[in-house]
């Protein structure tokens, strides 16, 4: 069960939510997705991950993202316990519903197709669960990232909002972001760009890590557009 692959275009399905029926192409409209699964509702792990997500809801806003969550719990379910994770995370609005839907998933129809299911936790029933997975889905409806961690571990989703700040960056220039990278940072030219191409593409100044093989292939330029000093190392660490 691998799930859809980078770069496939992400199934379309019609599930119930807690916002009522959804179809996912359509709850995403042209705006970036992520749809991250949970292995059950009323568990401590789970818990901590959806009242994160609740809190850091208006930075993904600002980045164009929607998100949705899926278990294979009910309908009800899902409605009693967003209560306990808003007072679990110090909801002070007094809002009753998560700012994202939860999908129910009873049948596991959903986590069968999408490869979510975690082959070593079970229900009471013996049923397996499905794992931590996490799907980031462009707006073209092809799936640019995805991550699957099991149910003992909790996820980190101000990594998850790092992560989508690189997909939206280098989707729209022809960089890529190097290890630790924060919106700010330097970024890292690509290494079959020629040296003609990188000049005329990045006006602030390509900058090149100088290395013992003599090749020219760590290379940096800034975020921003005009002519500058050369980066510092905090911003491009290793120069």
């Amino acid at each position: 069960m691998p799930g859809p692959l980078l770069g496939d275009v992400f199934p379309d399905f019609e599930a119930e939510s807690t916002i009522g029926k959804i179809k996912l192409h359509e709850f995403f409209g042209d705006s970036w997705g992520i749809l991250f699964s949970h292995p059950k509702d009323y568990t401590p792990v789970c818990t901590t991950e959806l009242g994160r997500c609740a809190r850091l809801f208006s930075e993904f806003s600002k980045r164009n993202v929607k998100m949705i969550a899926l278990s294979i719990d009910s309908l009800e379910d899902h409605h009693g316990w967003s209560t306990d994770i808003l007072a679990y995370n110090c909801d002070e609005s007094g809002s009753r519903s998560l700012p994202y839907p939860i999908i129910a998933d009873s049948n596991r129809e959903l986590a069968v197709a999408l490869g979510m299911l975690d082959p070593d936790e079970r229900d009471k029933d013996g049923l397996p669960l499905t794992a931590r997975c996490v799907f980031i889905i462009g707006p073209d409806k092809r799936l640019k990232l995805s991550v699957l961690y099991p149910a003992t571990t909790g996820r980190n989703f101000d990594e998850i909002l790092r992560v989508v700040d690189s997909l939206q960056l280098t989707a729209g220039r022809k960089v890529a972001t190097p290890a630790d990278w924060r919106p700010g940072d330097c970024v890292m030219v690509p290494p079959n760009m020629s040296e003609e191409e990188a000049a005329s593409l990045f006006p602030a100044g390509v900058f090149s890590k100088d290395l013992p093989s003599g090749k020219k292939y760590l290379r940096y330029t800034t975020q921003q557009q005009p002519k500058q000093r050369p980066p510092s190392d905090r911003q491009c660490p290793g120069l």
